[in-house]
Formats: C-alpha cells, structure tokens, sequence
C-alpha cells in the first residue's frame, strides 16, 4: 500500500470519527430531553447559545421540540447511538488500515446514499449537500481501491 493510500485512508477515518461524536452528543442531548421537559431543555440551550428566540427558525425549533413524544425522541437517541456505534467500527478499522473496514465502510455508506438524496430533496442544507458529496467520494474512493487491489494493480 501507497503511503498516500494509507494517508487517504485515515482521513476518511477521521471523517467517520467525527461523525461518531457528532452521533453520541444527539443521542445524549435526545437522553437529555427525554428526561425532562423538551421545550424547556431547549429553550435554556438557545439562551446559553446566545441565540436569538424570536428567530423564525429559532421559534419553529421549538415548536417542533414541544410537540415531541417520548417515542420519537427514544428513537432520536437509540438511532444515535447505534450509527455511532458503525461509524466508530469503520473509523477505528480504517484507521488502522484493516480490509474488512474498507468493505463496511462501502456497504454502510452506498446504503445511505439513498436516504441522504431523500433528505436533501425534502430541505436541502448546504451541510447536506457537503456530506452527501463526501460519501460519493468516500465510497467511490474505497470501490476503486477494492477493485485495484483485487486486480492486483498498484
């Protein structure tokens, strides 16, 4: 292996592990929220952030975040986690340059391709877009290098 290969390699693991922390603090803010008053919880948070509450799209967060059921935040956090859980599988085992993570990583990423072009056709976000380009990449990368290695080429 080409030590750019390797270098490539972490970065995406780094990519995944930040989307793992990013994963545990949902889910602990839903762990949160759903031992004590959502709207409440929420508002304190906008006031800590300096935010402004009378924003639009302030007020429509919590609005959203009044009407929550212990059901869907259980299912915010429990969803959390577990995708934490496979992003910190990938990242650890691309970080250590394993195989087997390679083909995780092709088969998780691909999988959600379609749910991420679902979500940005329902509201499209510039961070969206971004981390929907960065999986194509990602899983193009790590199809190449398959395919290239199972070839015996490089």
């Amino acid at each position: 292996m080409k030590s750019s290969d390797g270098t490539l390699l972490r970065l995406i693991a780094v990519f995944k592990l930040l989307k793992t922390i990013l994963l545990i603090a949902v889910g602990i803010g839903a762990f949160k929220l759903l031992h004590g008053d959502a709207a409440t919880m929420l508002e304190r948070w906008v006031t800590a952030l300096g935010l402004d509450p009378g924003n639009h799209y302030i007020d429509r967060l919590l609005g959203k975040a009044a009407g929550l059921t212990p059901n869907k935040i259980k299912g915010v956090e429990v969803g959390s986690f577990a995708y934490a859980a496979l992003f910190l599988t990938e990242g650890i085992g691309l970080w250590l340059l394993k195989r087997w993570a390679e083909w995780l990583t092709v088969i998780i990423t691909s999988s959600l391709i379609p749910v991420e072009i679902y979500e940005i056709h329902r509201h499209a976000t510039a961070i969206k877009i971004a981390v929907f380009i960065i999986n194509i990449a990602i899983a193009a990368y790590l199809i190449y290098r398959l395919r290239r290695d199972r070839a015996g080429v490089g």
